[in-house]
């Protein structure tokens, strides 16, 4: 499975588990209850799932331009950290407005949000490619069509 589709089941799997995740967790940290946290909890996975694509189209353009091909650990932290890294930056005014705190409140529950996620994209990730195959960016380039490539 590659391009639009693969992406659509990709964010649709991990948004849904994430939505669920993100609304027990922000209710545990907070008093503002599950219903509270669940609306943001959305609210947050609207604006994740744009990062995704966004994120993730750049992240495979630049992958396709390198010369060691294949996702290694190395690469996988890589990307969970560049994910979540800007993700932050989106989420962190949206929580401490949703639960009227502080920004630094919100940077706090956010990190104890983010620590999961790190470990969650990560393992999603390399679950996900397991089951559905990697993507043409990261599949590795046969010796013959490398050689065919620099003509």
């Amino acid at each position: 499975m590659q391009g639009f589709q693969r992406r659509v089941v990709y964010i649709t799997l991990y948004e849904g588990i994430a939505i669920v995740a993100a609304s027990a967790g922000l209710a545990l940290m907070t008093d503002a209850g599950l219903g509270h946290s669940g609306v943001l909890a959305v609210t947050a996975s609207v604006i994740a799932v744009i990062w995704n694509l966004a994120f993730n189209a750049l992240f495979e353009r630049w992958e396709s331009r390198q010369a060691v091909r294949g996702r290694s650990v190395r690469r996988r932290i890589a990307h969970a950290i560049g994910f979540e890294g800007g993700l932050i930056a989106f989420l962190v005014p949206l929580f401490a407005w949703g639960l009227g705190v502080s920004l630094w409140q919100a940077l706090v529950m956010d990190l104890g949000l983010v620590v999961f996620f790190l470990v969650y994209t990560f393992v999603f990730n390399w679950v996900f490619d397991r089951v559905f195959g990697l993507p043409a960016s990261a599949a590795p380039v046969s010796p013959a069509a490398a050689a065919g490539q620099g003509a």
